[in-house]
């Protein structure tokens, strides 16, 4: 009887060792990289199972025949470790100068869904890659609805990342990708490509950063590229303020704009 209780104590205390060390799994490496403002990630690189995050923006863009204003939301979180999942959606609206024939009508701009896994983190070499892919139904304006089907485009965009920390406070990253978009009731597919670059550097000490985003665009064989001088300020731990402004570098009917985000973590 003895041999027994002392076998099952063995036993018991066997598994209470072995549920201590195996119950709680290991948070998984993360690699800490600056994400630019105005073309913003899915997800932070090498995302968590658990991390939510809520973004509000607004954008207010001058042409040489129309003011543009924009707003969007955007909800993102990570089901599982490294893999980020994002939702969002927008409306824009027009005030044109001269002849209304050339102003776009106002509108609820798309559906975006978006999905990116980080599937390389390296703490060593402070680099982390992805992939990711968004489905995006582009929606008609206001008045055509009645005339319209709700959804006028639908745009295929696969798209990778690589992000690199120099040090303790300088950033890099790369997102590029192409846009595959399907006119609705149309035989023809139109592809443009994407090439967006960005420099950060993060104050020390701080979640603060400035930088500069440079969104390149090669749409129906014209080059556009715009420069975005970028700054942020994180208000406390959950709350964060991202200020953006836009030249073009290229002849381009857009001329000066400005862009902010609110950034909520949840």
């Amino acid at each position: 009887m003895k041999k027994e209780l002392t076998l099952i104590g063995v036993l018991f205390l066997s598994f209470a060792n072995y549920a201590q060390t195996t119950i709680e799994p290991e948070t998984p490496e993360k690699v800490h990289h600056i994400e630019p403002l105005y073309i913003d990630l899915v997800r932070d690189l090498g995302a968590r199972k658990g991390e939510k995050e809520l973004n509000l923006g607004a954008n207010f863009a001058n042409t040489t025949s129309y003011s543009a204003y924009e707003v969007l939301a955007e909800y993102e979180f990570a089901p599982i470790n490294r893999l980020g999942l994002e939702i969002e959606t927008g409306f824009s609206f027009y005030d044109g100068y001269t002849n209304s024939n050339t102003t776009p009508k106002n509108k609820m701009d798309a559906l975006k869904l978006s999905g990116q896994y980080s599937f390389y983190v390296s703490p060593k070499h402070k680099t982390t890659l992805a992939l990711g892919y968004a489905q995006i139904f582009e929606f008609t304006d206001f008045s055509s609805y009645d005339t319209s089907t709700f959804v006028k485009e639908i745009v295929y965009s696969p798209f990778f990342v690589a992000a690199k920390r120099w040090g303790d406070n300088f950033h890099t990253l790369i997102f590029t990708g192409p846009d595959l978009k399907h006119e609705l009731n149309t035989d023809f597919t139109d592809v443009d490509w994407q090439f967006n670059t960005s420099f950060h550097y993060e104050i020390p000490n701080s979640s603060h950063f400035i930088g500069i985003e440079f969104n390149k665009e090669l749409v129906q064989d014209d080059f556009e590229m715009t420069m975005r001088p970028q700054a942020k300020l994180q208000i406390n731990e959950t709350l964060a303020l991202g200020i953006v402004t836009g030249f073009p570098l290229t002849e381009n009917e857009e001329k000066f704009s400005s862009f902010f985000r609110v950034i909520y973590e949840l």
